[in-house]
């Protein structure tokens, strides 16, 4: 109880401090309606057997003091959002604490900071996404050394860590990059230029979906241009999908939330018909597909991410060894029907 104590104030001051840094803590947000889909765009657990149940119930009791972290790459997003909310679920079932901690906006020292408090508070794991795989990495070995069992969702750092679960971002570029190709030939477009709007040049899944979409293109008359970054930001991927669009290219892919919201509202201001595919799932994304100025986005599975990774960290603090396991928590392709 007193590290639950030390855990809350240590939030408390990084609420109150989000106000200058960017670090805060919060619990959910709403839902996003359903869409309609190519395939199922998240993944439910099972359904539980009275066993298992009784299993969950027993481990709930032994968990009781059990502290964990969740520290994303910001609290804004409704990637990260529910990707807590799958999280929580875990923590309920499992009887556990997951306190939410997340910066503002993608920044590494605010994000350091969040692990330090972690570390301070007595966490027993983190949860983390990181923002880049090598500013974060001194924090998170300074809270492995302290003890603290690290689990990666969606984005890993450049320490080792009990188990990963995220999206295999290479493929699911590649994807992207597929199903633009294919939306081009259908309108006879079988060359030009493709805009690529990402969040930075250190984010180790978006860099592995650049690098699947760019894969994809290989043997074609298409140019892909250099990427921009917008620091996951949709108005400034707006301006830059807008800067696209005046050198007349005819594809632009954003790699991430913020970059897809972007470009869809870059291409619905332009007026021109320039095929838009990007990445993740928000109700601003779904209604762009859905009115015709997105084709497609790659919907993750965040809730996933979330619940697996409480259940791997409480796994890791029980003394479960879990080999440093990546799993994939899958994607699908969300389009207008």
């Amino acid at each position: 109880m007193k590290k639950r104590r030390l855990l809350a104030m240590a939030m408390a001051l990084c609420m109150a401090a989000g106000m200058m840094t960017g670090c805060s803590g919060g619990q959910t947000a709403e839902t996003e309606a359903p869409a309609e889909t190519e395939a199922p765009a998240e993944t439910e657990a099972p359904a539980e057997t009275e066993a298992e149940a009784e299993e969950e119930t027993e481990a709930a009791a032994d968990n009781g003091d059990m502290m964990i972290a969740l520290i994303t790459m910001d609290s804004i997003d409704q990637h990260w959002v529910t990707l807590n909310e799958g999280a929580q679920k875990a923590a309920e079932e499992l009887g556990v604490e997951v306190q939410f901690m997340a910066p503002n906006t993608k920044d590494d020292a605010q994000q350091i900071e969040c692990v330090n408090n972690a570390v301070s508070a007595g966490a027993q794991a983190i949860i983390v996404a990181a923002n880049g795989p090598d500013a974060i990495s001194s924090a998170l070995k300074e809270a492995q050394d302290a003890g603290v069992k690290i689990v990666y969702v969606d984005s890993p750092a450049n320490v080792e860590a009990e188990a990963t679960f995220s999206t295999d971002n290479t493929a699911a570029g590649k994807k992207a990059g597929e199903e633009m190709i294919a939306a081009l030939e259908a309108k006879g477009v079988t060359e030009g230029s493709i805009g690529i709007i990402s969040v930075n040049a250190a984010t180790d899944s978006t860099v592995s979906r650049d690098e699947g979409f760019r894969s994809a293109f290989e043997g074609t008359n298409y140019t892909l241009t250099e990427t921009q970054f917008c620091d996951g930001d949709a108005a400034k991927a707006q301006s830059i999908a807008e800067n696209y669009i005046t050198q007349g290219v005819v594809g632009i892919f954003g790699c991430n939330e913020g970059s897809t919201t972007g470009t869809g509202n870059a291409i619905k201001a332009s007026g021109q018909d320039i095929v838009g595919v990007g990445f993740d799932k928000s109700d601003a994304i779904l209604g762009l597909i859905e009115d015709g100025y997105l084709l497609c986005t790659m919907a993750q599975n965040p809730d996933v991410m979330g619940y697996e990774g409480v259940k791997a960290a409480v796994a890791a603090v029980n003394g479960e060894d879990l080999g440093g396991a990546v799993t994939d928590t899958g994607v699908s392709v969300l389009k207008k029907e």
